[in-house]
């Protein structure tokens, strides 16, 4: 087919490196890697041949295209062998229309992308199936991998466990010590990955990730490798393809380590420059307050940009003070007229909560994406009419404790001002019929 990508330099430093490269930075600059395709290949197919290719593999049976992100290898990993591919069936998730949850917000146009449901539960496994792919084939072509290694708040571990349990592939996890869920932990361990709980925060598990990698045979999995983001920026496609390949006004994305921002980014505009859209979104990235460096770099219109020690927060996936995507994802924003907002522990609480009593079962990072929704509308930045999509990025059914928490009214600093307990009876009639009648006065 000739079609072909490369990493290169996000600075624009001169060079290419094949993506079967072990290599994470720019050995020139030392910025951060992007996969850049070759645009002028890919416009071999019009666009609407290409809406149409895609739209015929669309949950398709024929291996590996019923795959959310394998329906699109040509625009994801052009070269890699179908023999490679390590795929859980992977993307393709709900797009939910919020109606009750919108209207209780005077919008009328609000969606939810679920991309919690996926085999290990979070949009992770968009990017890791990508790149453990490509890792098997490296080894497959005789590269000394040894084993896939990752820092992680929760998700990008599990997701690493299982597509490296699934390959053969050793893994190895460096977690924040008592700062992941208890089913976040489980998943790994579950799949045979080596994981080590470390007395710090998730930026110390990363600086220690990016030195363990620097030993041979020791491949890194986190964000800074721009393979997982080629997974990743098939979300932004999946959304305009459930519209008809219409473009939503606005995406909503909660930040952490950033990736997922510049990777929607990226997807965006590959669809813009090969003509199956014609407009953008806007895009706005929502922080947890108390990890919130992105937003604190907004607010002074980008002109600095400082490292936090971020604090504890109910969002602990996103609980990042130091991403290492932050570049690509101040461009992003530039590219899509893109805001920052953040959320308080309060706000993400009860902005989730509400979208649970309307059909949602939401984590606590989708709900500082919410908690950001309802802070635009209320500014009326995003208007009555806006087509509105949040990307939830993980299940809630991770974060069990988050929502047993919420409606005991145990959270510190939140008032639960949508409770909702068992109520405890007698194995009596009457006293049921009391209870569920007068319920419903």
């Amino acid at each position: 087919m000739g079609y072909s990508a490369a990493f290169h330099c996000v600075a624009g430093c001169e060079g290419s490196y094949p993506l079967d490269t072990v290599i994470y930075a720019c050995p020139k600059c030392g910025e951060l890697l992007e996969v850049l395709h070759d645009i002028e290949a890919l416009r071999d197919r019009s666009a609407d041949e290409w809406k149409q290719l895609f739209d015929a593999r669309w949950m398709t049976r024929h291996w590996p295209y019923g795959s959310g992100v394998w329906g699109k290898k040509e625009w994801v990993q052009p070269h890699l062998r179908d023999e490679n591919i390590v795929s859980t069936a992977e993307g393709g998730t709900n797009l939910f229309w919020a109606e009750r949850y919108g209207a209780g917000l005077g919008l009328d146009d609000v969606w939810i992308k679920n991309c919690g449901n996926s085999h290990t539960g979070s949009f992770k496994d968009l990017g890791m199936t990508v790149l453990v792919s490509t890792v098997r084939q490296m080894i497959s072509d005789g590269k000394p991998i040894r084993a896939i290694a990752c820092a992680s708040t929760g998700d990008t571990s599990a997701a690493l466990a299982a597509y490296c349990a699934a390959a053969g592939i050793p893994s190895v996890v460096l977690l924040p010590k008592g700062k992941v869920t208890t089913a976040q932990l489980v998943q790994p361990l579950a799949n045979g990955a080596q994981v080590c709980a470390l007395d710090t925060d998730f930026d110390g598990c990363m600086a220690l990730v990016r030195k363990l990698a620097e030993e041979e045979g020791i491949y890194l999995a986190n964000s800074m490798n721009s393979l997982r983001l080629e997974g990743q920026k098939t979300v932004a496609m999946e959304i305009v393809q459930q519209f008809e390949w219409r473009v939503p006004d606005w995406v909503i994305i909660p930040g952490g380590n950033l990736g997922n921002v510049s990777a929607l980014g990226a997807g965006f505009t590959m669809m813009y420059q090969l003509g199956l859209i014609d407009r953008k979104p806007r895009i706005c990235v929502a922080q947890a307050q108390q990890a919130n460096p992105l937003y604190r770099a907004y607010q002074q219109g980008w002109d600095t940009f400082e490292p936090i020690t971020a604090g504890q927060t109910e969002a602990s996936a996103i609980r990042i003070g130091n991403p290492v995507s932050v570049r690509r994802a101040i461009r992003a924003l530039e590219a899509y007229d893109g805001v920052v907002e953040q959320a308080s522990e309060a706000e993400l609480a009860e902005a989730s909560a509400a979208a649970d009593r309307t059909g949602t079962y939401t984590c606590p990072h989708t709900g500082v994406a919410l908690a950001a929704l309802e802070k635009l509308a209320a500014r009326g930045e995003i208007r009555k009419s806006d087509r509105v999509v949040v990307v939830s990025t993980a299940n809630g059914l991770k974060f069990t404790q988050f929502k047993i928490r919420y409606h005991e009214g145990t959270i510190p600093g939140v008032q639960s001002r949508h409770p909702n307990r068992p109520v405890e009876l007698p194995n009596d009639l009457d006293a049921v019929k009391r209870a569920v009648l007068g319920g419903l006065d």
